[in-house]
């Protein structure tokens, strides 16, 4: 059940990032290196889910049962499992000496300097062919983390380069979600809105990887400890699946068990204790990631059931009805995308909770099928790429053993592609015939 909107329904998320982002800094402010680690998120939460539960109450909704049916949406329980054998399939492929063996051919292929750039193509094409951002930091960031360590670069400057490139085609790719999403509210074609967004995503693309080719001091390459070059193979195995479209969890298993038998038939001392005892180990680094993807699920349920996002939208929607143009519009648009991924922590979700708000704005102010559908995709996936609570930060730092506040920085791409969107939405263009809007079907 949803209720009228409300503004109270959105403050737990407020008090969240109050809490949790008040304790990293005062922490780190007192001088401790690892100050955001000191309140760790699933517990800083929990004030929030107290404050919604109890705005849920006064408003007649039973709190409890929206929560769990929050924390189960399949979305989640997805993004949780996905967690999971990412986590044990870096784990093991490390234990038998997987990510030596990529990293001896990585050296030897690419100078130093060209590392960080090859890092951020690779995500593209993998994000491009998979569609999926979550897929293709679960298939890539092991490697790049090895190649970081061996070439001497920063792990989180390695790290915001993969995750851009994977934010690239969660954006751009035809079969990604948003991409589903956003051309299904706004009535849009694909390929109409793949060519729209290719022009924004483009220069944003080249750009950064200007910047990070000229970015850190690549210190000469350190040799990993010898390892035979087939160990690569669960990896090569995981990417070559990844971009045959293969399901996520099916290439995380796949990689996962052969990874596994590459390590019994060849590492020396590796049996089967020891398998199960990595994959333990890879499941309880995910744990705190794990445990906050659920109860962030969970409060973004309540906040929606009381009302918190549709107040949202109609407050984003209210000051562009008094004045009409294309600029004003798709400002409108991007700033309902922006909100509502903030408070979501899921560009998909951002963008079925305003799409019918976004067409209406579309529709009153004179902006393509195409156009909105594009807009509104950029400014759902740019602040997913960017949120420290988000699920790709949150299993990007796991991976790389970054906090994911560092990592947010580091991603380029994305603080590129918003500033190059918004030049493209401010920039003066000649009106043009607006193609007639046919209803769109729901998803």
């Amino acid at each position: 059940m949803t209720l009228r909107p409300g503004a109270l329904a959105l403050t737990p998320l407020l008090l969240f990032l109050a809490v949790f982002f008040g304790a990293g800094l005062y922490y780190t402010a007192a001088g401790e290196p690892m100050g955001f680690y000191q309140l760790r998120a699933p517990v800083a939460i929990l004030p929030a889910l107290a404050l919604a539960a109890w705005i849920a109450r006064r408003r007649g909704i039973r709190p409890g049962d929206t929560l769990l049916q929050g924390m189960g949406d399949p979305n989640i329980v997805l993004m949780c499992l996905i967690f999971l054998l990412a986590g044990a399939f870096a784990q093991v492929s490390r234990a038998i000496g997987a990510v030596d063996a990529v990293v001896s051919l990585g050296v030897e292929v690419l100078h130093p300097s060209l590392l960080l750039p090859g890092l951020f193509a690779i995500g593209c094409a993998v994000s491009l062919a998979i569609g999926t951002s979550m897929g293709t930091i679960a298939a890539v960031m092991p490697i790049a983390v090895g190649v970081a360590d061996a070439a001497g670069l920063d792990r989180a400057l390695v790290a915001g380069a993969v995750v851009g490139g994977a934010m690239l085609g969660d954006n751009l790719s035809v079969i990604s979600d948003t991409t589903i999403a956003a051309t299904r509210t706004q009535g849009a074609q694909m390929r109409d809105k793949f060519r729209e967004n290719f022009r924004i995503a483009l220069p944003a693309a080249l750009v950064t990887m200007v910047l990070l080719a000229f970015a850190g001091e690549p210190a000469p390459v350190q040799s990993p400890p010898a390892a035979p070059a087939w160990l690569a193979l669960p990896y090569l195995v995981v990417l070559m699946l990844a971009l045959a479209g293969l399901d996520v969890l099916l290439v995380l298993g796949i990689g996962l068990a052969l990874s596994g038998a590459f390590g019994l038939l060849a590492a020396e001392g590796y049996g089967l204790q020891r398998y199960a005892g990595d994959i333990w180990t890879g499941f309880e680094g995910m744990v705190e990631i794990l445990l906050l993807a659920l109860l962030v699920g969970g409060l973004a349920a309540l906040m929606k059931a009381s009302g918190g996002l549709a107040w949202l939208a109609q407050a984003i929607a209210r000051p562009a009805r008094g004045h009409v143009g294309r600029r004003t519009g798709e400002f409108s648009i991007a700033a309902l995308a922006t909100a509502a991924d903030v408070f979501t922590a899921n560009n998909t979700v951002a963008i079925l909770v305003g799409g019918s708000v976004a067409r209406d704005i579309a529709v009153r102010h004179g902006i393509s099928p195409r156009r909105a559908a594009s807009v509104l995709d950029i400014f759902a996936c740019v602040p997913q790429g960017l949120l420290p609570y988000g699920a790709q930060l949150l299993l990007a730092s796991s991976l790389a053993a970054v906090p994911p506040i560092a990592l947010a920085g580091r991603v380029w791409y994305c603080w590129l592609l918003a500033l190059v969107a918004i030049g493209f939405i401010a920039w003066p263009r000649r009106p043009g015939p607006v193609p007639a809007v046919a209803p769109a079907p729901m998803p």
